[in-house]
């Protein structure tokens, strides 16, 4: 039997589907592992897509210098810087990736146990503990951008690796951190006006308290942002 289900490519398609069960009655997705919640979380997590590809890239690159150095003795200068400035985009980048998909890890004990109601207020107290975490990153990671591109005097002046390539990657991996913590920040923020709506968590068909006070089917699930 196939499945003629086609996942959407608008953002507020998706959204709609979430929400539902194969085209049915409403599901509250909400808290659970893979649901996108907001547009800017579809965006984020189809763009990983894309940025998924720099591990391969790296990977090609590294066996490119392992070919040059051993079969030819002729290593090149900038494969290592490369690689691992390819790495730290892909790490640094995982963070909003996560939190669009909603993969983020935290004990769930208390979550699943309890109603739709009161899984909104832990989500409300959720965002907020971590929208104060993000904002004290988002500044951090601010004076460690600035800092790394521009001088002492004001002056645009980007940080290298002083290496004999010497690229700038240093300060564009700081870019890269920034950016990552302060998408990661808006997306916070979101969440927490879409818990605040309560949108989604008024039917308690996907989690919650099931028969007898025991967990619903979303108590599988594992991950959470945290």
């Amino acid at each position: 039997m196939t499945n003629n289900t086609s996942r959407p490519t608008d953002p507020e398609a998706y959204e709609e589907l979430s929400d539902t069960d194969a085209g049915q009655q409403p599901v509250d997705r909400s808290g659970q592992e893979g649901h996108i919640r907001t547009v800017l979380d579809f965006a984020v997590a189809e763009s990983a897509k894309v940025f998924a590809w720099l591990v391969f890239v790296g990977a090609v690159i590294s066996v490119y210098e392992v070919v040059m150095r051993y079969a030819f003795n002729n290593p090149t200068s900038w494969v290592h810087e490369t690689t691992v400035f390819l790495i730290s985009v892909i790490f640094a980048l995982g963070g909003p990736i996560a939190l669009a998909r909603d993969k983020h890890i935290r004990v769930r004990l208390i979550y699943d146990w309890v109603g739709p109601k009161a899984r909104r207020w832990l989500d409300v107290v959720n965002s907020i503990i971590t929208f104060v975490f993000l904002s004290g990153m988002t500044y951090a990671a601010w004076i460690m951008f600035y800092k790394s591109t521009h001088s002492p005097l004001g002056v645009i002046q980007l940080e290298r690796s002083g290496t004999s390539w010497n690229p700038p990657f240093p300060a564009f991996t700081k870019t890269i951190i920034l950016i990552s913590v302060a998408v990661m920040l808006v997306q916070t923020i979101l969440h927490l006006v879409k818990a605040f709506r309560g949108k989604g968590y008024d039917d308690d068909h996907g989690g919650g308290k099931g028969k007898g006070g025991g967990p619903g089917p979303a108590s599988t699930t594992l991950g959470k942002e945290g």
